[in-house]
């Protein structure tokens, strides 16, 4: 399963923020198991449905935080190499640079560097995450009403990291062997995102091509 691909081997289980863990014996852990179960059968189309009778939100929520702790690995294993130094700006290729803005503490988009902003941005999904009015990990606890646009948000977010790992630590992931990790983690996030209509089209533009080539085997 991927999870087992993500806790193999001590490298790539340094992971850059705290993992979010979802309860052993809830209804999101099984969900998780459910997750983690059909992924195992290789076909991640058939993975990232919603499984019947289940509740959309929770199905969402629950694949956001393991997205989190994914990429949060993923970014871990290349921290060595992305610094104030060889990232002084957020990018993703020459053509996109991200500013970073949470609307609340920082209001008016920052230019900074690409670890300053993948630390912000963890933070404040973290931050997301651990909210229970936003993320309710108790049994008939509603979600929110504007629970599907911060999950998007996160999403678009959390897109980012991929795209700049993609673009400017490609060549460090190669040499880790990290890369069927990567390709699979992305093609999992993307078929998801896909499957729910939950990332805008412009906003997945800087791997347009890559994940032309990651889903059309699938189609």
């Amino acid at each position: 399963s991927i999870s087992s691909l993500f806790c193999s081997g001590s490298r790539s289980s340094k992971t850059f923020k705290p993992k979010k863990n979802i309860p052993e014996g809830s209804h999101q852990y099984e969900l998780l198991k459910h997750a983690e179960a059909t992924l195992g059968s290789g076909n991640l189309r058939m993975a990232v449905m919603l499984p019947e009778g289940e509740d959309l939100n929770e199905w969402v929520a629950v694949n956001t935080v393991d997205f989190f702790n994914q990429i949060n690995m993923l970014y871990g294993t290349i921290t060595d190499f992305c610094t104030e130094e060889s990232c002084p700006v957020m990018s993703a290729g020459p053509k996109y640079e991200y500013h970073w803005a949470d609307g609340t503490n920082i209001k008016k988009p920052i230019k900074c560097s690409a670890p300053k902003y993948i630390d912000y941005l963890m933070t404040w999904v973290q931050d997301q995450l651990d909210d229970e009015t936003l993320f309710p990990s108790k049994i008939g606890v509603p979600f929110p009403k504007n629970f599907m646009s911060v999950a998007k948000t996160i999403l678009k977010r959390l897109f980012r990291v991929y795209a700049h790992i993609y673009h400017q630590h490609f060549d460090p992931v190669i040499q880790l062997q990290e890369e069927a990790h990567l390709n699979t983690s992305f093609k999992h996030f993307i078929f998801f995102v896909q499957e729910f209509n939950l990332i805008d089209r412009r906003e997945l533009a800087p791997l347009q091509e890559l994940i032309e080539k990651l889903t059309s085997k699938d189609r």
